[in-house]
């Protein structure tokens, strides 16, 4: 698996961000949705990764940092071909690494 950071300009995180958004818009009342679409996700607080194999993606997740402690997970998604096989506990230990890397980031 290899996770990359993320511009959010390729036809296939487009569509797959496009789905979790009607996924969870779906499931939850419109004040329990707090996914952000592609222009929340651009935001210079958020760091945006995708994971891919060969050239199949495969999920994603991003970071938005909060304040100097703090972040919050965002837009974890994984597609419904690579359900199962690990691919959003591979991505999470990675989110994970990155916030302690950033300092003394906590999650909310």
């Amino acid at each position: 698996m290899d996770i990359r950071i993320d511009d959010l300009s390729g036809v296939e995180i487009q569509t797959l961000l496009t789905e979790h958004l009607e996924d969870m818009h779906a499931a939850s009342p419109a004040e329990c949705v707090h996914a952000l679409d592609l222009t929340g996700l651009k935001m210079p607080t958020i760091t945006f990764w995708t994971v891919w194999e060969g050239n199949q993606l495969l999920g994603c997740g991003a970071l938005k940092i909060l304040n100097d402690s703090h972040g919050e997970i965002k837009s974890m998604r994984t597609t419904s071909a690579a359900r199962n096989k690990g691919v959003a506990s591979t991505l999470l230990r990675h989110i994970l690494d990155s916030a302690k890397q950033k300092g003394s980031i906590k999650l909310a």
